[in-house]
């Protein structure tokens, strides 16, 4: 299973919480892979806020995977980046980040196999169902679609997009190895037991 088959991916619009509180928040309750994402700060700004995430994580002894900046996430030791189709090339990604982990978003079947052809370690694939996390968000691809990458994709596959704990089972009935998981946590009353509701749910599917 993926990294406990469940990534955390930070969102700073849940202003209430402060990210490092969200982190801690999702490691306390059992998730070992960290997203973090940021697009309303400057680089300087996330480097030093993923420079903090990189010594928590280490604590939990978790995985730290950074969005869209392959030399910071090099510059604080993150164990990955995470790229989108506008991002740095998968290739060129490769030489600055050499054996450590590299995950591409994907929306179709053409970016998924290149993302695989490109050397890529696992694809997200999405949205899934309805998501309100990005305004840019591509037309949802569902259960089959999720099944159709499955069948031609031999990666991981991550799915994201609409994730909540009552769909979990069908996702990974579909072939997900994992799922992403943002607002679904952040947006509830209690985001530290929701996390743990995620995590229970999914030790009990993979057994």
């Amino acid at each position: 299973m993926l990294y406990g088959g469940i990534c955390f991916i930070t969102d700073s619009r849940f202003r209430q919480y402060m990210v490092e509180e969200t982190v801690r928040m999702a490691l306390d309750a059992g998730i070992a892979w960290i997203q973090y994402r940021e697009k309303e700060l400057t680089r300087k700004e996330i480097y030093y806020q993923a420079e903090k995430l990189r010594r928590i994580t280490e604590e939990y002894r978790a995985i730290l995977i950074i969005n869209d900046h392959a030399d910071i996430a090099l510059s604080v030791d993150a164990q990955g980046v995470h790229l989108g189709q506008e991002d740095l090339p998968l290739k060129e990604a490769r030489k600055i980040m050499g054996p450590r982990i590299i995950g591409i978003s994907t929306h179709n079947k053409a970016e998924a196999l290149e993302a695989q052809k490109g050397g890529a370690d696992y694809i997200g694939f999405g949205p899934i169902y309805p998501t309100t996390t990005k305004e840019d968000a591509h037309v949802p691809k569902g259960i089959s679609g999720l099944s159709e990458i499955r069948q031609v994709i031999n990666i991981p596959v991550v799915a994201i997009g609409g994730i909540r704990p009552e769909n979990l089972e069908d996702i990974f009935q579909a072939g997900a190895s994992a799922v992403a998981v943002a607002s679904a946590i952040l947006d509830s009353d209690d985001p530290y037991a929701r996390a743990v509701e995620f995590v229970r749910i999914i030790e009990r599917i993979k057994g």
